[in-house]
């Protein structure tokens, strides 16, 4: 494949290497456990790193190497790995990294098991986290140390939409200390609307649950980078710390969204776009959080370092919590679930959903209003869409 092609022919041809006996049209599921070899020296070989080639699925499989190296050409990585689940790709890029005594910068807005992790999980064997604004590049200055290994971040972020310059973070943790790993959370831009390596970052995250599969099928996390260092997450992260490896079935099914993600992402985005028309002219709306809105604060560095501003939107509804219950109980074809980037709009109440491990105090902190309502903009008619809030709110 030519590698100035563009982003929808990767997404369909990339990591094929057509190297199937039955020249079969899609990649094949590998559904094995384990591969034979053809004699002892050869099964030796493999295991001593001295011979390419399979030896048990939790070390690869052919149906998830073509899956890692198609994820890695749309995120212009050297390399991919692909784990079960989002989390497990987080936590196993961590591990790699830090050990006790290691230091963790992270903004204090992220998906709600992200901040969990850091703040209760990878704290406890030794490893010291500071939560600190990274919208704002002065307070990543004041946090760097000497033991600092890790700036964490996601943008836009969950569930407020919050953006971070990638790009100047990545300068100044680097001029810092050049060994510093700076990991993006990508999940809700997708490399099709933004891409963090070519940025500056170092790694890439993604729980490809949402719009990389889209179709609310799949469980399922990436994380993108160097190829020796995606060497070193593949080997110590995954196969020693996390064991969080990813089912041929899963990746076949994975695959197969990956086709259609650009053009998935162009209908997510003009739905958004049309959503957020309805919820400005909506006299019970206080508050959007979008960064398409030249109001939100970050609006310039989002034009910056995104192709376009996402579907992911949220709002507050006058009345708070309360009102916004009754908004979200009223619905008929807008869906009440946590997760995103499915067919279907999803929405959901993060204080008490997807954010619920956070503190009163840790929301105030993230900028999380305990009223907010989450959206995620589907592929229906955006018609329809704005129809079912419409007839919500005038149960309010």
């Amino acid at each position: 494949m030519n590698q100035n092609a563009g982003f929808g022919t990767k997404s369909i041809h990339g990591g094929r290497d057509h190297s199937d006996p039955f020249a079969a049209l899609s990649v094949p599921i590998y559904q094995t456990a384990t591969f034979k070899f053809a004699n002892c020296q050869q099964g030796g070989d493999r295991f001593a790193g001295q011979e390419a080639g399979y030896i048990y699925t939790r070390l690869g499989n052919p149906t998830t190497t073509v899956l890692e190296k198609c994820v890695a050409t749309l995120e212009n990585a050297e390399a991919a790995v692909a784990f079960a689940s989002g989390i497990g790709a987080i936590s196993s890029v961590t591990w790699t990294i830090c050990k006790a005594g290691s230091h963790i910068i992270a903004d204090p807005t992220l998906y709600g098991c992200t901040h969990a992790y850091l703040e209760h999980g990878i704290s406890r064997y030794g490893v010291e986290v500071t939560f600190t604004d990274l919208s704002d590049s002065n307070n990543l200055k004041n946090a760097l140390k000497d033991n600092t290994a890790l700036v964490y971040i996601e943008t836009p972020a969950n569930p407020n939409m919050k953006i971070i310059d990638l790009e100047e973070i990545a300068k100044i943790a680097h001029a810092y200390k050049k060994h510093i790993k700076v990991v993006c959370d990508n999940t809700f831009a997708t490399p099709y609307l933004q891409q963090p390596i070519a940025l500056g970052c170092d790694v890439v995250v993604h729980s490809a649950t949402k719009y990389l599969n889209g179709h609310g099928d799949v469980i399922a996390g990436f994380a993108c980078g160097k190829e020796d260092f995606m060497g070193e997450v593949r080997m110590l992260g995954l196969k020693d710390m996390t064991g969080a490896v990813l089912g041929p079935q899963e990746a076949f099914l994975v695959l197969r969204g990956l086709k259609t993600l650009e053009i998935r992402m162009e209908r997510h985005c003009d739905n958004a776009v049309k959503l957020v028309e309805y919820l400005k002219a909506n006299e019970k709306v206080t508050e959007i959080y979008f960064p398409g809105l030249p109001e939100h604060p970050n609006h310039e560095v989002a034009k910056k370092q995104m192709k376009r501003f996402g579907a992911m939107i949220a709002f507050e509804v006058k009345g708070g919590h309360d009102a916004g219950a009754k908004l979200l109980d009223h619905l008929e074809l807008c869906t009440l679930a946590v997760s995103l980037g499915d067919a279907e709009t999803l929405i959901e109440h993060p204080a008490s959903m997807t954010h619920s491990t956070y503190s009163p105090e840790a929301l105030a902190e993230s900028g999380i209003p305990e009223g907010l309502v989450r959206i995620s903009a589907g592929l229906e008619n955006a018609e329809d869409i704005i129809a079912d809030l419409d007839q919500a709110f005038g149960k309010i």
